[in-house]
């Protein structure tokens, strides 16, 4: 039946009987009623209410362009079949609530006018049902371009944009870089060829040629986290350590334009000019350098972009400060001063005015008798200071590094590589004597051929020597390996043929030096270069005073930092991983303390099985199979919370029990050989 157009106002009347003989509606007729007079119908088929959002957005759409579709309505009777003048909503409850919602808003009144139209022959029920069953949503590729024809032919911004249909000013700029996508990626998407998440990461960037050479390129695999990488491989993202370290907002204020992007939360992005971003950190980290040499008096400062350069340096130690009985009588008696003042109000919820000014007076004083170790100024004035970029963004600071001609200049006269001569025998020709020796005593100096065999006897003596006195053995073998890890690489100051690399593993796994165990490491080696002494010269009357108990620990101290059991599959070496495994056992490795796994770490660099093998491992197999579905991000992040504090590793990471040789095997069992699935088996099996 087609709809008349009659409207015919509701009276002002509660008399029903006067109201069914004024209105008397036919079927369809659209009607103007009072909004106050329009109440939810208790046979709307929509039994769970309308969202937040949804009402939101009905709002806004009325409040700019009025009501576009008329509600249907009935007319509301009481028990005797007579009409209230009331009308029940059978489909547009929404608009009904959204019109509500504008009332509460004070932006119309309780009585404001609605076109409605009038359902007198259908089951109220069945045509709300049909309203919301029927119907079929636009598809999002439609709606992306159609806010983007808005913006481009009617000069809507986005806020306004927003305004006009409920949403924020973000969801409508999410919209319009969809709608901005290249032809032939939309028409992908439309044919289900591309999921939302896909479209999604090739928007990141409006460059629609890059958009369809990434397409094209990836075929048909076209991961998401592949194509968001691929965009943006060229550009910076905002959470690098360089773009923390320099800062999104002094990068911009130096011309630098930023990718955002719009679909985080964020909303970050990436910074689009490598090279100003490397310049300004640069200049930073030279700035740090050079404030901190003014500051603290040292010879040199310089920013340098790895630990590797850091390596290449020899070092000078901070040695103890020197202080009087009474200055140490006095920071001992001021310590324990402290500490009981905070034990005595550990309890309390809060220091007291008194002693918390009494800590901060004691605190002063104890900062005034200055650091317990400290480098002296001759070395400073030889000495430098480095500055790096941390994993985290932070600055680090690495002091008292030495060059090689500082070092050189050290040495003093007499220290310089014999003065070889040819002379007339050739391969014969000996090294030259002190040329005041030979003043004195008129000799030819020996040839190179009878040198070699002299002191070739004289080699052999030593290792008789050496092998029979094992104290004296110790003292030789630590001697060697405190010069290469205390003392610049350049120049040989013992006989022993030991080399042993020192290799950094911050280019490896950046942070690594921040973790518990590199910690400790580095803080060993920082008390044994405080107490050995400055010129490696000078380093064998030291240790030759040692006990065999502190040379011990100085030999395990050098034997740990020179130990690499790295697997680079570049550089197999399958017998000293083996080796390493074997080491692991015996110390009874327990790599639970030092790392975990997390997002970062671990589980947002494998795959997907991997990462619910680690969930079924250290939770139960129901816990993966619920984040199975999960997208890999959110599956990453799952996962890091699962397995938080469950001490869960993965098995390159794992160390073997130890094996009790006196514990005999149970009988008709063997022990299984390792897996070929097994990362560790993968990994040394050659």
């Amino acid at each position: 039946m087609t709809a008349q157009s009659t409207q015919v106002p509701i009276p002002a009347a509660a008399d029903a009987a006067a109201c069914e003989a004024a209105l008397a509606p036919v079927h369809g007729a659209q009607i103007v009623v009072p909004l106050n007079r329009l109440k939810a119908s208790p046979r709307n088929a929509r039994r769970v209410k309308h969202s937040e959002a949804s009402l939101e957005g009905l709002a806004a759409s009325i409040q700019a362009k009025g009501v576009l579709q008329p509600p249907v309505v009935e007319i509301e009777t009481d028990a005797g079949g007579v009409a209230t003048g009331n009308y029940l909503v059978t489909i547009g409850e929404g608009r009904r609530l959204a019109l509500r919602l504008l009332v509460k808003r004070k932006a119309i009144k309780r009585t404001h006018p609605v076109r409605v139209t009038v359902d007198l022959e259908n089951d109220a029920h069945e045509i709300s049902l049909d309203e919301n069953v029927t119907r079929e949503a636009m598809h999002p590729a439609d709606q992306f371009e159609a806010f983007r024809r808005l913006a481009y032919e009617r000069g809507y911004g986005p806020e306004e944009i927003g305004a006009r249909f409920g949403v924020t000013a973000t969801v409508v700029r999410q919209r319009l870089r969809l709608g901005a996508a290249a032809p032939e990626l939309m028409a992908a998407y439309r044919e289900g060829a591309l999921t939302l998440d896909q479209l999604t990461a090739f928007c990141v960037s409006g460059d629609q040629d890059r958009q369809r050479q990434v397409f094209e390129q990836m075929g048909d695999y076209r991961p998401v986290y592949a194509i968001r990488r691929a965009m943006t491989e060229a550009k910076v993202a905002a959470d690098d350590r360089r773009a923390r370290f320099v800062g999104v907002e002094a990068y911009e204020a130096e011309g630098g334009s930023v990718l955002r992007d719009l679909f985080t939360e964020d909303g970050e992005g990436w910074l689009e000019d490598p090279a100003l971003l490397d310049r300004l950190v640069g200049e930073k980290l030279q700035r740090l350098a050079e404030n901190l040499r003014q500051r603290e008096g040292w010879k040199w400062a310089e920013a340098m972009s790895d630990y590797a350069e850091v390596g290449a340096l020899g070092r000078v130690y901070p040695v103890e400060a020197v202080r009087s009985e009474a200055e140490t009588a006095q920071i001992a008696a001021l310590s324990e001063e402290y500490d009981a003042l905070v034990s005595g109000t550990a309890a309390a919820d809060a220091l007291s005015p008194e002693a918390d000014a009494r800590l901060e007076a004691i605190d002063k004083a104890l900062q005034a008798f200055g650091p317990d170790f400290d480098y002296p100024p001759e070395a400073k004035a030889r000495a430098g200071v480095a500055v790096l970029l941390g994993h985290d963004g932070l600055a680090r600071f690495e002091r008292g590094l030495v060059r090689a001609e500082e070092a050189v200049e050290r040495r003093g006269p007499g220290l310089e590589a014999a003065d070889w001569t040819g002379g007339d025998e050739g391969e014969d020709a000996a090294p030259s004597a002190p040329a005041d020796a030979e003043a004195d005593e008129g000799l030819a100096p020996l040839s190179e051929r009878l040198v070699i065999d002299l002191t070739a006897h004289r080699t052999m003596g030593l290792r008789d020597a050496v092998q029979a006195d094992a104290d004296l053995a110790l003292t030789v073998v630590v001697h060697a390996l405190a010069l290469q890890v205390f003392y610049p690489a350049w120049g040989v100051w013992t006989p022993l043929q030991l080399r042993m690399a020192v290799t950094g593993l911050e280019r490896l796994a950046p942070g690594i030096g921040d973790g518990p165990a590199g910690r400790r490491v580095a803080d060993r080696l920082e008390a044994w270069g405080a107490r050995l002494p400055e010129e490696a010269r000078d380093l064998w009357a030291v240790l030759a005073s040692l006990p065999p108990s502190a040379l011990l620990d100085l030999m395990a101290c050098c034997a740990g930092v020179g130990l690499y059991a790295v697997r680079d599959p570049r550089d197999r070496k399958p017998d000293a991983w083996a080796h390493a495994e074997a080491l692991a056992t015996v110390v009874g490795l327990d790599m639970t303390g030092t790392w975990s796994a997390t997002a970062a770490s671990y589980f947002s660099r494998v795959s997907k099985a991997r990462v619910l093998e680690a969930v079924a491992e250290a939770t139960t197999p129901e816990e993966a199979v619920r984040i199975a579905g999960f997208r890999k991000g959110d599956m990453a992040e799952a996962a890091e919370r699962l397995v938080e504090g469950r001490g869960w590793l993965p098995s390159v990471l794992r160390t073997a029990p130890a094996v009790d040789p006196d514990v005999p095997e149970p009988e008709g069992e063997a022990t299984e050989p390792p897996s070929p699935d097994d990362d560790a088996y993968r990994f040394a099996a050659e």
